[in-house]
């Protein structure tokens, strides 16, 4: 396994994280722990944004840029559903 694949395992990991992180942040009723979830939640959201800056700048993450017309069509498809 290189180094690659470790941090696109990594950043599925973290990304799977911050949704549990969100779902009990919103839906915890103690404040104690609806805090502590939260800071977890931003730290993770940290860890995943470091993980991204590293692979974007090694080129193993790759970003298209979609033009105006496909994302208006996105739109008025999710509108007509």
């Amino acid at each position: 396994m290189n180094d690659q694949m470790l941090l696109d395992s990594y950043l599925l990991l973290l990304k799977s994280t911050v949704e549990v992180y969100v779902h009990g942040t919103l839906e915890s009723s103690n404040k104690n722990v609806r805090n502590l979830l939260k800071k977890s939640l931003d730290e993770t959201m940290s860890m995943q944004a470091s993980t991204y800056d590293l692979m974007a700048k090694n080129g193993w993450y790759k970003v298209q840029n979609i033009d105006s017309n496909t994302i208006c069509k996105t739109i008025n498809k999710i509108n007509n559903n």
